[in-house]
C-alpha cells in the first residue's frame, strides 16, 4: 500500500518537488488525493468553485461605492477604478488592477459578503487580488488560476503548521504576511518560475512584513487591514520579480517562517487583534469606536 505523501516544510515540499520532476501545485494537488481520497477532478472541481467565489466577491466589490455597516470602509474600490480610467497612474496596470480587486474582495467582507478566507477573512483580498489581475492583464484561464490556488495552500499550509496564520495568535504578520507570501509564489509558479524560485519569494515577502502588529480599529477587519490588505498585492508583486530574476532570500524560508513565529509570541497582547494598542487606541481609532458601539443618550 503506497504510504500517503506530506511534508511538513519548505525543504520537505522543494524535495517532494525534485524527487518527483513537479511544480508545488502539483505536489499539493498529490497530497489532497492522497490524504482525502477524493479522485484529482473532484478536488480540481472544488478549488474551482472557492475560485469562483472569489471572482464573485470582486465583481460585487468593483462598482459598490456604499459603506460597510460600521461606515468606516466602503467605496475605495470604486475611486481605483475611476483613478485607473485616468491613465495617470504610477504603479503599471497589473498593481493597480491587483489593489483594486484587493479593495473588492475586503470590501465585500465588511459588507458581511460571501468571501473565501485565504488565509483569514482579515487577509482575504491579497490573494484573489493577484491573481485576477493576473488574469485581467496576462491572459491567464481559470484553471491555471486554479492550479495557482493549489500552490498558495501549500505554502500556507507549511506556514500554518510551523507558525500561525491569525492575528490574535501572531499579529497581523500571521495574516497579511502570510496571504502576501502565499501570493508571492503563487504568482512565481503562475509566470513559470520553479518551486524553488516560488519559495525565495515566499521567504522574501514574509520578511517583508515581519512585525506587522494587529491593531484593528474597534476592533472590526476594517482599518487598516483592508489597505494592508492592498499594499500585500504590491509586496507579492514585488518579491515574485525578484523571484524570477533569481534573486534569492539569503535567509531560507523556514527560518523565516521561524523568525514570524517567535516575533509574533513575543508580540504584547494588545497588538494582537484586541483593539488595544497600535491605531486603534489613537484619538481618532477611539472617536470611531465610540461612534460604531456608543448608544445615542436618549
Amino acid at each position: 500500500m503506497k504510504m500517503p505523501i506530506d511534508f511538513q516544510s519548505m525543504q520537505e515540499l522543494l524535495l517532494h518537488c525534485e524527487r518527483e520532476n513537479k511544480s508545488i501545485a502539483e505536489v499539493m494537488l498529490d497530497v489532497e488525493i492522497s490524504k482525502s481520497g477524493r479522485t484529482r477532478d473532484t478536488i480540481i472541481s472544488m478549488m474551482k468553485e472557492r475560485l469562483l467565489k472569489m471572482k464573485q466577491a470582486i465583481e460585487t466589490g468593483v462598482s459598490d461605492r456604499s459603506s460597510s455597516p460600521s461606515g468606516i470602509s466602503g467605496g475605495d474600490a470604486y475611486r481605483m477604478g475611476v483613478y485607473k480610467e485616468k491613465g495617470d497612474f504610477l504603479s503599471g496596470n497589473i498593481i493597480v488592477d491587483a489593489m483594486r480587486f484587493s479593495f473588492a474582495t475586503s470590501e465585500t467582507n465588511a459588507r458581511m459578503g460571501v468571501i473565501v478566507a485565504t488565509p483569514t477573512a482579515g487577509a482575504a483580498g491579497v490573494l484573489p487580488g493577484c491573481l485576477f489581475s493576473l488574469q485581467e492583464n496576462c491572459g491567464l484561464s481559470y484553471d491555471q488560476l486554479v492550479m495557482g490556488l493549489f500552490t498558495a495552500s501549500a505554502l500556507g499550509y507549511v506556514i500554518a503548521n510551523r507558525a500561525f496564520i491569525s492575528g490574535a495568535a501572531g499579529g497581523c504578520q500571521a495574516e497579511v504576511g502570510s496571504a502576501t507570501a502565499m501570493a508571492a509564489g503563487a504568482i512565481v509558479e503562475l509566470k513559470g518560475g520553479t518551486p524553488e524560485q516560488a519559495v525565495n519569494a515566499t521567504a522574501i515577502a514574509l520578511k517583508s512584513l515581519l512585525g506587522l502588529v494587529c491593531d484593528p480599529v474597534a476592533g472590526l477587519v476594517e482599518v487598516p487591514c483592508i489597505k494592508r490588505n492592498v499594499i500585500g498585492t504590491a509586496i507579492a508583486f514585488a518579491a515574485a520579480d525578484m523571484a524570477l530574476a533569481g534573486v534569492e532570500s539569503r535567509i531560507p524560508c523556514d527560518e523565516v517562517i521561524a523568525a514570524m513565529y517567535e516575533i509574533g509570541k513575543r508580540m504584547p497582547v494588545s497588538l494582537r487583534e484586541t483593539a488595544l494598542g497600535g491605531l486603534a487606541m489613537t484619538p481618532t481609532g477611539q472617536a470611531m469606536k465610540k461612534r460604531i458601539f456608543d448608544s445615542p443618550s436618549e
